[in-house]
């Protein structure tokens, strides 16, 4: 097994207060770097308790940020708030995302921007506001989807956000080469996470006939490629989708 170190880099994962966002903070966290666990503090207060469990259970340097990721004014604030607290940036995952999925002839607008706003005006905004506190030589990893390659019934929002963050990986990958940075885009398939706490047993079973290597995908196998994608060793891989998907696509 392969073990990356990332002593003295600041890592800023999105979205990092459960899931798959929580599994790649916790990864880097492991392996030596300072962590910015962000989070969306919502009224119930229910992320900004997993974000604060999650901190305390790591043991490693976290700094804790509430940022909406769809408000421009909103995450430049938070990247203000990176540089007066560790300086600088020197890995960004854009990992926050929702599902509001509907067949097109039932889905209302609310739920096409609801998600557009997360998941893609998301990533451009947390993108453009951290290029002043990214150091040259950094990594930028946007986390889309296999949806967004192959799109999925009842999923046109979800679809369309996600291919929208391959072709802005994509652009940002050449705009930044200079710098040094790369940029490039996981494109999970079916991960094991509270997402899919809604669909039925039976409903899982079919998915796991259809992937090759037999199970669901896990948080760590998402977090593995990321830390790959972020290390020395790939630093002359940009502009690249890698599907994580067990071979199912």
């Amino acid at each position: 097994m392969i073990e990356y170190r990332f002593n003295g880099k600041v890592v800023l994962v999105t979205g990092s207060s459960r899931g798959i966002g929580a599994s790649i903070l916790s990864a880097f966290v492991k392996a030596g770097a300072v962590g910015i666990l962000h989070y969306w503090d919502d009224e119930e207060g229910a992320n900004r308790r997993d974000a604060e469990s999650l901190a305390s259970s790591l043991g490693g340097v976290v700094h804790l940020i509430a940022a909406d990721v769809r408000s421009m004014e909103s995450v430049a604030a938070m990247m203000q708030t990176v540089r007066s607290t560790v300086g600088k940036i020197d890995i960004l995952v854009n990992n926050a995302g929702i599902i509001r999925d509907r067949t097109i002839r039932k889905m209302e607008e609310s739920d096409w921007h609801a998600v557009m706003e997360t998941n893609l005006d998301g990533v451009f905004f947390t993108c453009k506001q951290a290029l002043d506190v990214l150091n040259d030589g950094g990594r930028i990893v946007n986390i889309s989807s296999i949806s967004g390659i192959v799109g999925f019934h009842g999923q046109a929002n979800y679809s369309a956000a996600k291919a929208g963050v391959i072709a802005l990986t994509k652009v940002l990958a050449k705009e930044l080469a200079r710098r040094g940075i790369t940029v490039n885009a996981i494109a999970p398939g079916v991960i094991r996470t509270t997402m899919l706490d809604a669909l039925k047993p039976e409903v899982l079973d079919e998915y796991v006939k259809q992937i090759p290597v037999g199970r669901l995908g896990k948080p760590e196998d998402i977090a593995n490629a990321v830390l790959f994608l972020s290390s020395e060793e790939s630093g002359y891989i940009t502009g690249q989708v890698i599907p994580i998907t067990g071979g199912w696509f």
